[in-house]
């Protein structure tokens, strides 16, 4: 995530994207691919171990929390991201969901499997709350 941004930013693909995106140009990835189009959220591309980014591209308006199922320390973080402000709130997935957005409102969540899914976190007073959202279940591929 800090990679790609950085080489993003110091040719200038940072403002392209941004043009795109506003030019209704759909925008798509997984993992790190997610995470660079929201303001930020749990990485561990600065070694081993998660550490929060907050500056990604900030075309959607919250945090963003990939392989929510698959790694047990990016909930955490991303709780105590939501708890302190670095995010007024945060959009996750598990492994194989993805998150479809009209805009920088969030309209649906789809799943290549059963059993995912996908969760808004936020804050209600001084509590962070997590919802679920059970996404829409896309049809298997057929080849």
């Amino acid at each position: 995530m800090a990679n790609l941004l950085a080489v993003w930013r110091v040719h200038g693909l940072d403002v392209i994207m941004r043009r795109a995106w506003r030019a209704g140009v759909v925008l798509a990835g997984i993992s790190a691919g997610s995470l660079c189009w929201f303001e930020g959220g749990a990485t561990d591309s600065f070694g081993p171990g998660l550490r929060p980014v907050t500056d990604g591209l900030g075309l959607l308006p919250y945090g963003n929390g990939v392989h929510y199922d698959s790694d047990a320390g990016r909930r955490p973080l991303i709780h105590r991201l939501v708890a302190e402000g670095a995010f007024r709130t945060a959009h996750c997935t598990d492994d194989g969901v993805g998150l479809v957005y009209r805009g920088t409102e969030l309209v649906e969540a789809v799943a290549e499997l059963p059993g995912k899914a996908a969760y808004v976190v936020g804050r209600e007073g001084a509590e962070v709350v997590e919802e679920r959202i059970e996404p829409r279940l896309l049809p298997a591929p057929r080849f």
